[in-house]
């Protein structure tokens, strides 16, 4: 891999989203957005690569509306978000690397 300097290259970005990813039952695979994040200064140009190749943020499975009960956490289903939260995981399309 290049180093913290260097950008990596497609060809690198390619084989590092390859190990760092999975296959998802429905095709595609995914990637956790705490994996890209671990690789440092290339997680910049990860993020970049991914987006182009049509990759999307995964749905927070279950958002705030569909907790149910009050208890010590209940308020803040109801808390408008604050502030923007990077997506846990990025899916790529059916047939996309698999």
């Amino acid at each position: 891999m290049s180093s913290d300097r260097d950008p990596a290259s497609e060809e690198e970005i390619r084989a590092l989203v390859a190990r760092l990813s999975r296959p998802r039952p429905g095709g595609g695979r995914v990637i956790e957005h705490a994996a890209i994040m671990a690789e440092g200064a290339n997680s910049a140009a990860i993020l970049d690569w991914i987006t182009a190749g049509d990759w999307v943020p995964e749905e927070a499975a279950g958002d705030a509306a569909d907790r149910g009960g009050s208890g010590m956490h209940g308020m803040r289903r109801d808390a408008p978000a604050s502030r923007a939260r990077a997506p846990r995981r990025y899916v790529s399309p059916p047939g996309e690397g698999d």
